[in-house]
């Protein structure tokens, strides 16, 4: 069966950038072209290439790190969730993995995991890198950590990538992020009265999403 890229990365849990990168190396096969030049790749080709001992797409001596990250303390729940997520996809793969967990707004570029998983990436350290999704990474700018890793070599994985949110969603999350960090600036993060501005915040966030 002949699909697109987007598909075919998708069938096989790898990120497209990661598959781009096969293609262009011909470690991939292209199966033909669209009539609009978009490149197919048969899916059966492709995974029997994956499965075989001999084949070095996959097999990597790199590690796999695993990255999950919350805002607040608030959402510890979440977190843990994210990493049994990320524990039982690895292990699932049969990969040996490290977890990096990070406590921070997704704008904050200066979080202690965020930079220890950029400086092993810089350092071609890291073989794979696995999120549940695009955005635990950062909130604006995951795609220039997916670049590093495209010129470093590393493949990333992106468990739901194929839940897609709304405009809205996306919006108003975006926007909550940036009050909240302003606000934690202004009042402290430990105001009541921060608290309870952002409760409200995150109630009309809610009633968006519903």
């Amino acid at each position: 069966m002949k699909v697109r890229l987007t598909q075919a990365a998708k069938q096989l849990g790898v990120h497209p950038d990661t598959l781009r990168r096969w293609a262009n190396a011909d470690k991939i096969k292209v199966a033909g072209t669209t009539p609009g030049g978009q490149r197919l790749f048969d899916l059966n080709e492709i995974a029997q290439a994956i499965k075989s001992p001999t084949n070095r797409i996959l097999v990597q001596d790199k590690p796999t790190v695993a990255y999950a990250r919350v805002s607040s303390h608030d959402q510890k729940d979440d977190l843990k969730r994210q990493v049994e997520c990320l524990q039982l996809y690895c292990s699932s793969q049969g990969w040996n993995f490290e977890v990096i967990e990070d406590l921070g707004s997704g704008m904050n570029y200066n979080k202690k995991g965020l930079k220890k998983l950029i400086k092993s990436l810089c350092n071609q350290e890291i073989g794979r890198l696995v999120i549940t999704h695009k955005d635990r990474l950062l909130r604006f700018g995951s795609e220039l950590i997916f670049s590093i890793c495209e010129h470093v070599g590393s493949e990333v994985v992106v468990i739901n990538s194929s839940e897609e949110s709304t405009y809205e969603e996306d919006l108003t999350r975006d926007v909550l992020e940036i009050i909240t960090v302003f606000n934690a600036r202004l009042y402290g993060s430990r105001s009541h009265k921060n608290k309870k501005i952002v409760q409200a915040l995150k109630d009309a966030a809610d009633e968006v999403c519903k």
